[in-house]
């Protein structure tokens, strides 16, 4: 047994089923180079926001000796609902011991909004989609039927590093800069400039569309296609939209484009 798991070390109650149910408690894991922090949702758990805090910095406190000078962090959180406040406090605290925020896993919608608007990059999935490749899989019990994932809609700007993942389709309300990125199971419509990379129809459909005011992508994918970006810029910029035809993708004015 760990000092973590021992009751005399941790002023909180362990989980009574099987031989400790690590998902209902917070904990890290290392995957790769990256560490992941794993936030049991409430359905996983009764304890309070407070109560999970001081999980987390005993967690911190009892690791921090081993992990090495800005080590990426990938956040997940499942159905939890995470505020900027809240996300403030972690990136804080993940910085005093040499740790970053790079990624939040959520499937909340506000949760994702809140962490794109705040700079960190976003893997949102749906929670009634099949999660097996996915750290929110950890958070699952009983698997359920697909259904409709409604669009995720941000508005702010996605500066380089940022990504956002979504199991549906994307509005953006503002610019993607070069070195962001979208990627999306359905469309992707960008009411500003595309400098970055967008990936519409990321699971497979050739249907999906990428639509922008201003098209000045790094690159363009929708499903399996891949299409980069001139090497002479145009002069002038109309409304665009991307899609595949005859097995290629096309890249017309919306106002010219035969998918209305």
């Amino acid at each position: 047994m760990t000092s973590e798991q021992s009751g005399a070390a941790t002023p909180f109650p362990l989980p009574q089923e099987g031989n400790g149910d690590y998902s209902l408690q917070v904990h890290f894991k290392t995957e790769r180079d990256c560490l992941t922090l794993f936030i049991p949702p409430p359905s996983a758990t009764a304890l309070d926001w407070l109560e999970l805090w001081q999980q987390l910095q005993q967690r911190l406190d009892a690791g921090k000796r081993f992990w090495n000078t800005i080590t990426p962090v990938n956040v997940v959180v499942g159905d939890r609902l995470i505020d900027g406040r809240q996300l403030q406090q972690l990136a804080t605290a993940l910085s005093a011991v040499n740790l970053q925020l790079q990624c939040l896993h959520t499937n909340r919608r506000q949760t994702a909004v809140a962490a794109v608007t705040a700079g960190y990059s976003v893997e949102q999935q749906s929670p009634i989609l099949p999660l097996s490749q996915s750290p929110l899989a950890r958070f699952r019990k009983t698997p359920s039927e697909p259904s409709v994932v409604e669009p995720l809609y941000l508005q702010t700007t996605l500066r380089s590093g940022n990504e956002v993942r979504h199991p549906g389709t994307v509005v953006i309300l503002g610019d993607l800069n070069p070195g962001s990125a979208v990627i999306a199971d359905g469309d992707i419509l960008v009411w500003g400039r595309l400098r970055g990379m967008a990936h519409a129809g990321a699971g497979g459909n050739r249907q999906c569309r990428i639509m922008a005011l201003q098209m000045e992508p790094t690159q363009l994918r929708v499903a399996e296609l891949v299409a980069r970006a001139p090497e002479n810029p145009p002069t002038y910029f109309y409304p665009e939209v991307a899609y595949i035809e005859e097995d290629r993708i096309q890249i017309t004015r919306t106002t010219d484009s035969p998918k209305k």
